[in-house]
């Protein structure tokens, strides 16, 4: 789900501009008032988001990840540095939502999952957990002092799809920063950080998308030095029974969800709020909102599969 971000309407100074990176579509704005300055800014930006991309995609046989994977279960292998604090920083996600985010989602067995018309039925819960068998974070050991990662198990896989948007997202926020950047935004396909005030001096306004028209709005917040990813079962899912069952699956138990329709994340890092937004969805709005309740600096929006708004405690809508 895309959160929708409201612009003045004339802007001498807004620059924006919309490029598909990472397989997704990344919008950048910022204040410049210099067009050729501005131009170079958003190049040194997208410039970090494919160097980010070319260590994290699956889809480049020399990149570090898929490094790690070709050689799971046969050798260590040695990372970058700024690789190995991600995994460890993914690692930690994991253990505090209890698996239910896990890196090595990509040992996932995704032959029981199409998710379409023709899907009449759950698989068996023993087939559903053999698909998941090879998911567990646990299994990803990390050895810092010799800058390694290694998968214990021949098969597992582990991606970023969980978590890679948001870290691309604040590493080109951190960099137009320090060029002196003083207000601007980055969207990754919905997670996005932002920072300044528009120039009327107020906030930018985040839209939540309705999950019953995503065309529609449910919901604004306000923020500003803050960041917001959204996960949500609105664009794929499949109804059986009259119970409709997201294409999120629990890597615990290899089930699909259900129960959320959306869950928006609010951060001050759109690393942390990418890494939350699906486990939130995966462990269920009470156990969820308890866990973020507990989180200085993170404040959530859940939409239940009833379409009712659940809120952490220190939410404010307008």
């Amino acid at each position: 789900m895309n959160n929708r971000t409201t612009l003045p309407e004339k802007s001498t100074t807004l620059v924006k501009r919309a490029l598909k990176l990472m397989g997704n579509r990344f919008e950048l704005t910022i204040q410049e008032p210099d067009p050729e300055r501005a131009e170079e800014l958003i190049r040194f930006a997208v410039d970090e988001i494919r160097r980010i991309e070319a260590l994290l995609t699956t889809f480049q046989p020399d990149s570090e990840t898929n490094r790690i994977n070709e050689m799971a279960g046969l050798a260590p292998v040695e990372v970058s540095g700024e690789v190995l604090a991600l995994i460890q920083r993914a690692q930690r996600i994991s253990t505090l939502t209890q698996g239910a985010f896990d890196l090595s989602y990509g040992s996932l067995d995704k032959s029981l999952w199409n998710f379409d018309l023709n899907m009449k039925k759950l698989p068996s819960p023993a087939l559903a957990k053999k698909s998941v068998r090879l998911i567990n974070y646990q299994n990803i050991e990390v050895d810092p002092l010799n800058k390694t990662v290694f998968l214990k198990e021949k098969g597992m896989r582990i991606g970023f799809g969980g978590i890679g948007k948001g870290y691309a997202a604040d590493r080109a926020k951190e960099l137009l920063v320090k060029e002196g950047v003083t207000t601007g935004i980055v969207n990754a396909s919905g997670d996005l950080t932002a920072w300044g005030k528009q120039e009327n001096g107020e906030p930018w306004t985040i839209g939540i998308a309705d999950p019953r028209a995503a065309n529609h709005l449910f919901s604004y917040i306000n923020i500003t030095d803050m960041s917001v990813a959204t996960s949500g079962n609105y664009e794929k899912f499949v109804e059986i029974g009259g119970k409709r069952y997201s294409h999120t699956i629990d890597p615990r138990t290899g089930m699909p969800v259900s129960g959320i329709k959306s869950v928006t994340i609010i951060s001050p890092y759109a690393e942390l709020s990418d890494a939350l937004a699906t486990p939130v969805m995966v462990m269920g709005k009470t156990v969820g909102l308890d866990l973020l309740n507990q989180m200085k600096q993170v404040a959530a929006l859940v939409i239940d599969e009833n379409n009712r708004l659940h809120t952490t405690r220190n939410i404010q809508l307008i």
